[in-house]
């Protein structure tokens, strides 16, 4: 993207925050987090749709999931779900397709069109368990242009428009947003060169662990992603992601803000004691 130079003047407390703002790695110095800024104000990197997966049984969440889907299980008084529509919201990006499957009927009648919670919402229906990648591929006529994409178990506290303007930046097919845990033993750690994703290692023995990140479950996707979609269930972290990482389109984006997983009821129990809403 073409740039021009320009010469501005600041006070100095404005120049003490853009300083702040540089860490030599996401904002690289002082011009870089200037145009981060305005672009923020101007909302040059928007992103207007977000896909959220919510067709999954839940199965290690039992007995809840008996009777509710685990996307309408609450946390601190409000269903999963809300607090990634709540997320959506707070970035501005109000178009929304739910991908639903088990007991989905329930998830339609909470959220029916989104309206009462300012977002448009519609439903892709899973006739049976397509996996994380599979209902994309019902989506297709809907995904034209770059996308979010949320795993529907769990909770994340992400600055989406930075994570958007970083994925943009990098020109790549993916971003996977990372986030540090104590021990990434139960989940897939990050394989990196620099910044670009090489591969997952699936749940490391301790003392074998490359680093401690892991997937959170948060994505930038362009609409090209589908060309490698395989026919029916797919899982995106096994069938999608090792496609792109070889191309060198994978790219990384760790974040520390709050994160928790839901998808065992000790997570679930640790979420509902520790996670702070939306602001």
């Amino acid at each position: 993207m073409k740039r021009e130079q320009l010469t501005i003047t600041l006070r100095d407390d404005i120049v003490e925050r853009v300083d702040q703002m540089v860490d030599g790695i996401r904002i690289r110095n002082r011009s870089h987090a200037i145009e981060v800024m305005l672009s923020k104000v101007f909302s040059a990197d928007k992103v207007k749709k977000a896909v959220i997966l919510a067709g999954g049984e839940g199965t290690r969440m039992r007995p809840f999931t008996y009777e509710m889907p685990k996307s309408l299980i609450p946390v601190q008084g409000r269903p999963l779900l809300e607090h990634i529509v709540d997320l959506c919201r707070k970035y501005d990006v109000r178009d929304i397709v739910i991908s639903i499957g088990y007991l989905g009927n329930k998830i339609r009648e909470y959220f029916g069109n989104g309206s009462k919670f300012g977002v448009r919402i519609t439903y892709i229906e899973e006739k049976e368990a397509l996996g994380t990648a599979g209902p994309l591929s019902l989506m297709r006529d809907q995904l034209t242009e770059t996308f979010l994409m949320f795993n529907g178990d769990v909770l994340a506290d992400i600055d989406l428009m930075d994570l958007i303007r970083y994925h943009n930046e990098k020109k790549g097919m993916a971003t996977i947003a990372l986030t540090h845990v104590k021990d990434p033993s139960q989940f897939g750690v990050a394989l990196l060169e620099g910044d670009r994703i090489l591969d997952f290692i699936e749940k490391p023995k301790k003392g074998e662990q490359t680093s401690n990140l892991i997937n959170a479950g948060v994505y930038v996707l362009e609409p090209s992603v589908l060309d490698v979609l395989p026919k029916g269930k797919s899982m995106i972290e096994k069938d999608i992601f090792p496609i792109l990482a070889k191309k060198g389109e994978l790219y990384a984006y760790p974040f520390d803000r709050q994160w928790f997983d839901t998808g065992t009821p000790e997570s679930y129990e640790k979420a509902i004691k520790e996670w702070k809403p939306l602001s």
